[in-house]
């Protein structure tokens, strides 16, 4: 299970807005607990694609992400990604440029500005999906964390 903050929700949420009509991207670090993974640091990306159909990252911030994620004692958990004009499901370009079977893959869509829906996939090293599932919490006090 993957557990995110409102404000770190709201964080992803507000960057892909502010990216449109382009897809944003970001990454996700933080600590696990058992099966739990708890998001500590959310990380926005460049799409230096430029494209509302697919993004990519520029590998001189996912170096520096993966700095900090180091200097935090994070782990990176996962990605991020937006889908302007389509569904919270990962497509046929998303799957097979998924390599890390232990990371989330978050998707959300901005289809309906006003509604919209992030849903987090798993994917292993076969490119079979599975739903995951995300838990937005207002703190995580009540967790201990």
């Amino acid at each position: 299970m993957l557990y995110i903050t409102e404000a770190d929700y709201n964080t992803i949420l507000g960057h892909c807005k502010t990216s449109l009509p382009y897809e944003a991207c970001g990454l996700v670090a933080g600590i696990r607990d058992g099966s739990n993974k708890f998001v500590k640091k959310v990380y926005l990306m460049v799409n230096a694609d430029k494209s509302s159909r697919h993004f990519s990252m520029v590998p001189e911030e996912q170096f520096a992400v993966a700095k900090d994620i180091r200097k935090n004692g994070y782990r990176l958990l996962g990605n991020f990604h937006s889908h302007p004009h389509s569904p919270a499901m990962l497509s046929n370009e998303d799957k097979r440029l998924a390599y890390d079977t232990e990371a989330d893959y978050m998707v959300l869509s901005l289809m309906d500005i006003d509604k919209p829906v992030l849903n987090v996939f798993n994917i292993d090293s076969t490119k079979h999906v599975t739903a995951g599932k995300l838990v937005v919490v207002k703190n995580y006090l009540h967790h201990g964390i």
